[in-house]
């Protein structure tokens, strides 16, 4: 069963958001961060996945950020606190489009 969570990290300033596949493993992951809650990461563990096989995963993770490589529950995820799958999708959708600009951003300054 798909589980969705937020769990704040003080030390860090950052909201993490999961989806997590019923033997615990992130599926998906957000990372807000700081007092703006800026998007700094909206991953896919599928698509970061195909980007390593494929030796791209440098270019994904310049867009995307990383995963976590470890179920949850072998990490402390600090309080979390559940989610309903429509209350992660919009801070998911919202955290990708953002992503993808900043990209976009960054490779028309570096062209």
């Amino acid at each position: 069963m798909t589980r969705w969570f937020r769990s704040y990290w003080a030390e860090d300033n950052t909201w993490f958001y999961f989806e997590v596949d019923a033997d615990g493993w992130v599926t998906r992951q957000v990372e807000l961060q700081g007092p703006l809650e800026k998007p700094v990461t909206a991953v896919a563990s599928a698509e970061w996945e195909a980007a390593r096989q494929a030796g791209t995963l440098a270019d994904y993770e310049a867009m995307f950020g990383a995963t976590a490589e470890v179920p949850v529950h072998e990490w402390d995820a600090h309080e979390p606190q559940d989610l309903t799958a429509g209350e992660f999708e919009i801070i998911w959708l919202t955290a990708r489009a953002i992503c993808q600009a900043k990209a976009r951003t960054r490779s028309t300054r570096d062209a």
